[in-house]
């Protein structure tokens, strides 16, 4: 085997004397890429794959929705909370969906500001993933208040009752922190898609796609002046979103922080929670692409390499949940209260030993496989451990909740936690919602983000040391989304 095929096979070696291609074979040219990415979008049928994935996960959303109108007309009664577990199935739910987005914040705001040029081919699938999970978790808190026709009591507006809700509610601070954070997720999604709307634009055959696409690409030309504007306002939006990693989910940890319940109230749950949730992010963005590069051919532009540094990140932070783990037993025992000390026993140890066992193989042993670059550069073989991480963290956040509750001071209050029907279908069926919502945006939307992966491309260097003079020439002789391209790769590459 030649060097040649072994470079376009494996991107995955170091050697300090030469980059690593992130863009192998045919698909490392600016036009390859647009062909390769548009006609994901372009083409007039999906795969027969796609109707099959499309109808289970319609069908698994309708049942969410049909239960909860179920819940709505009958009340919360239907699920198997009880005293003392006021929090069940909804809030566990909340609190994973909310961890799944933190990746794609990440990888597309503080990879941004650090120049990681690998996250280029995979930032539009992880604000894609933002953006879906955190519709399914704004879902929870609304609908587990009980009167969920009063939920809009939650918000601070000027009300004729002359009422305003109780700002020191960790209910509150979860409203502010996942509508602040859903909103710029939004924004950075969408402005991030604009250059690649108007590609789609301008290759478009049919008049409804290019009204729609020409309609939300907001009359984007591909100047210099459009891409100076562009660039400012994304690099702005990624220095807001990057606070916004470290904190919704301190937030969300300030739920339990703030209460007296034993194995709640401690300091360590913000940075505890914020390295689950890039944990359990990272473990759902490589789920989605591992698949998703092998049945759509994106190979070549979401290569090997980028899987295998996103489990470097799986591996790093799973370490960071474990050592959590550890010092929560230590900080039990330190601090002298035998009430604390007997909610972590009563963990590994009580009735709900077995998720908590659970919690600690998946989230904490199986991930030490990705020491092994075998386990880090074999798709179907991730593809397994990651699908366990993210197991692992709804039990994590089963965990937490649910055995703290059961067991708190009072011998006599104890009670144990039962979900119903309900329970299950709703979590299956949030599942169902978000991949709807996700094979959507892989039939109609870009996957990859094609102006971002050509200013990594070797011929954007080239361009880089040619000037502009080159763009510019090149756009006077060839076609709009030639031209587009072209200018994209160009000065993508000199910022």
């Amino acid at each position: 085997m030649s060097a040649t095929n072994i470079t376009l096979e494996d991107n995955t070696f170091a050697d300090p004397r030469r980059r690593a291609p992130l863009v192998l074979g045919a698909a490392a040219d600016f036009q390859a890429v647009t062909d390769r990415v548009a006609a994901l979008a372009e083409r007039p049928r999906p795969p027969l794959g796609w109707y099959v994935g499309f109808a289970i996960a319609v069908v698994w959303m309708l049942i969410f929705f049909g239960l909860v109108g179920y819940l709505f007309l009958t009340g919360v009664g239907v699920w198997g909370n009880n005293s003392p577990v006021f929090w069940g199935f909804p809030i566990v739910n909340f609190v994973f969906w909310v961890g799944i987005g933190h990746a794609g914040t990440l990888i597309s705001a503080i990879l941004f500001l650090f120049r990681q040029h690998w996250r280029t081919s995979i930032n539009r699938f992880a604000e894609a993933m933002t953006v879906f999970a955190v519709a399914c978790a704004g879902i929870f808190p609304a609908i587990h208040v009980g009167r969920v026709w009063l939920v809009y009591w939650l918000f601070p507006y000027p009300n004729p009752m002359g009422m305003w809700p109780n700002f020191r509610s960790p209910l509150l601070w979860d409203v502010f922190a996942v509508s602040t954070y859903a909103t710029v997720s939004v924004l950075f999604w969408y402005l991030g898609m604009i250059p690649d709307l108007a590609t789609l634009r301008d290759r478009a055959v049919t008049p409804l796609r290019k009204l729609l696409y020409g309609l939300f690409s907001l009359g984007w030309t591909g100047s210099a002046r459009n891409w100076h504007v562009y660039e400012r306002a994304y690099l702005f939006l990624a220095a807001l979103a990057t606070p916004l990693v470290l904190s919704v989910h301190s937030v969300v940890s300030f739920d339990f922080a703030v209460s007296q319940v034993p194995g709640w109230h401690t300091t360590i749950f913000p940075p505890y929670f914020v390295a689950g949730a890039i944990f359990s992010g990272f473990a759902m963005v490589v789920t989605l692409m591992v698949p998703a590069r092998a049945f759509f051919g994106l190979k070549e532009l979401v290569t090997i390499r980028h899987l295998d540094n996103m489990n470097k990140i799986i591996l790093a932070t799973s370490c960071m949940v474990g050592y959590a783990y550890a010092v929560e037993f230590f900080t039990a025992w330190y601090s002298g209260s035998r009430y604390e000390l007997f909610a972590f026993v009563n963990r590994a140890l009580g009735p709900y030993a077995w998720a908590y066992w659970t919690m600690v193989t998946c989230n904490v042993v199986v991930p030490q496989l990705l020491w092994f670059k075998y386990f880090r550069t074999t798709p179907w073989a991730m593809w397994i451990i990651v699908v366990l991480v993210n197991v692992g963290m709804w039990f994590e956040r089963f965990v937490i909740i649910i055995t703290s509750l059961t067991r708190d001071y009072l011998p006599s209050s104890w009670g144990l936690f039962m979900p119903t029907w309900v329970d299950f279908c709703m979590l299956a069926g949030s599942f169902g919602l978000f991949f709807t919502l996700f094979l959507l945006f892989c039939r109609y939307l870009p996957m990859v983000a094609m102006a971002e992966v050509k200013g990594v491309l070797p011929a954007a260097r080239v361009h880089h040391h040619a000037g502009h003079d080159f763009a510019a020439s090149t756009a006077t002789e060839a076609t709009a989304p030639a031209a587009t391209d072209l200018a994209a790769g160009d000065l993508a590459a000199t910022n």
